[in-house]
């Protein structure tokens, strides 16, 4: 009998080209980079990386300069070598360079960012990797940045902001989160002189005033026409609110206030549009914080009764006492079963759960059921073991809206007509009357053939 092979030997793994010996790993890597230029590079960086951070960074430098220097075009061919090549420089100066010296990989981690410029103009790159491989480098720029301390990275990173706005404001918003509180804060400083920031800066600045903690930074960069609008002088308002500035909060949230309708020959002059829903999050943030908890409930209410928002009601029911929270609940039912858009009801009573409550709703407003609705099917396979009738209709509702888009009677149709039938049978045995299954079956195959008749 022949000897079975021993394929778990000859697998490329760690272990077993540890098993290769020192000897000779060295001469098939002499072997390989003799073939292969990038190869031979990073095996001359790994060398340099035992000597020391100075001789390492110097290889760096090189390669940062070959690449900085070059004009050649890049085709598209040719793209995956040089983003393997990027990605293998930013990894040695993060893996290895950084626990060396970590003031010297930021140096040559600031100058591999700006490589981008010159390499978008001669790189072919139809698919968007170079922006997505320099996007991702924002992490390691924050672990670096960070490491390396406020005072080091903080001039280093303001200088690059000052001098090289247009790539560096996206890639340091980017990284922003992940940035060291102080060294944001020290940036947010270095950069902050001067007028009211715009633009680009502006936003880098939000980002730094939010990963340091400083409010009246962030303020400071909304402009003031845009602190009036609605949607923004909110967030300004709710930010003051939750660091108990209430008074503040109020003065930005009553600037933004939504102003009354110009009058028209539609519609009556005086009349104020509708709060967006950021602004009325807001004000009953600042009733909060002024210490007005009956006029927040009062306010939270109104806004579910037009939103039929869920965190709304759990927040207003979260401070009533016992019994109390029940009938707020049932009346938010109620609320919910009689909304102007049934599917905004039906979707509430769906997610609160409350689903006795929104089997009724589509039975008793079965007519006003769109099928198109993303969450029909799913509602539908929740309903159909206690409340088949619903589901009958659901699953009814979304197959004709399937025809009506012109498609016919598709498999997807035929599994809702299939799924029907069952739940159609559960009703029935239940006692409840439904509308005969072939007829609707045939309504399905009328509505497709006057699809066809038109076309």
């Amino acid at each position: 009998m022949a000897k079975r092979p021993t394929t778990g030997k000859k697998t490329v793994s760690a272990p077993n080209l540890a098993a290769l010996g020192a000897d000779r790993l060295a001469d098939l890597l002499i072997e390989a980079a003799a073939a292969d230029a990038g190869l031979k590079r990073r095996l001359r960086m790994e060398l340099a990386a035992e000597v020391g951070a100075a001789d390492l960074a110097l290889e760096i430098d090189k390669r940062l300069a070959a690449l900085a220097g070059s004009r050649a075009r890049v085709s598209w061919r040719k793209r995956p070598a040089l983003i393997s090549d990027l990605r293998s420089l930013l990894r040695i100066i993060t893996d290895r360079l950084a626990p060396l010296d970590v003031r010297l990989a930021l140096d040559r981690l600031v100058a591999w960012f700006d490589l981008y410029p010159g390499l978008t103009v001669r790189v072919s790159d139809a698919r968007g990797e170079l922006p997505l491989l320099f996007d991702a480098g924002t992490a390691d720029l924050a672990a670096v940045a960070s490491s390396a301390g406020p005072d080091v990275a903080g001039p280093l990173l303001a200088e690059a902001l000052s001098t090289r706005l247009n790539q560096w404001a996206s890639w340091i918003g980017r990284g922003a989160h992940a940035l060291d509180p102080g060294l944001a804060r020290r940036l947010l400083r270095d950069i902050s002189h001067g007028p009211k920031p715009t633009g680009r800066l502006a936003l880098v600045v939000r980002k730094l005033a939010d990963r340091s903690g400083d409010l009246d930074a962030w303020i400071h960069s909304v402009p003031e026409d845009d602190a009036r609008k609605p949607e923004i002088g909110a967030e300004i308002a709710r930010r003051l609110a939750l660091a108990g500035r209430a008074a503040e909060a109020r003065a930005a949230l009553e600037m933004s206030r939504a102003t009354p309708r110009p009058g028209s020959r539609w519609g009556r002059a005086g009349q104020p549009e509708p709060p967006p829903d950021a602004w009325s999050a807001a004000e009953i943030a600042v009733l909060e914080a002024e210490g007005r908890t009956q006029d927040a409930d009062e306010a939270r209410w109104a806004r579910f009764e037009r939103t039929l928002s869920a965190d709304d009601l759990r927040a207003f029911i979260a401070r009533l006492p016992d019994f109390e929270d029940v009938v707020a609940t049932d009346r938010a039912f109620e609320l919910a079963s009689i909304h102007p858009d049934a599917m905004r009801g039906l979707a509430f009573l769906m997610g609160w759960p409350a689903l006795r409550e929104a089997a009724a709703l589509i039975v008793a407003r079965a007519g006003e059921i769109r099928g198109a609705h993303d969450d029909v099917p799913l509602w539908a396979a929740r309903l159909a073991g206690r409340h088949p009738l619903a589901a009958l209709v659901l699953l009814r509702a979304r197959a004709r809206a399937l025809v009506g888009l012109g498609e016919g009677v598709t498999e997807e149709v035929q599994a809702l007509i299939a799924e029907a039938e069952v739940v159609a049978s559960a009703a029935a045995g239940e006692g409840v009357p439904v509308e005969d299954h072939a007829a609707f079956v045939a309504e399905l195959h009328a509505m497709t053939a006057a699809r066809r008749r038109r076309w």
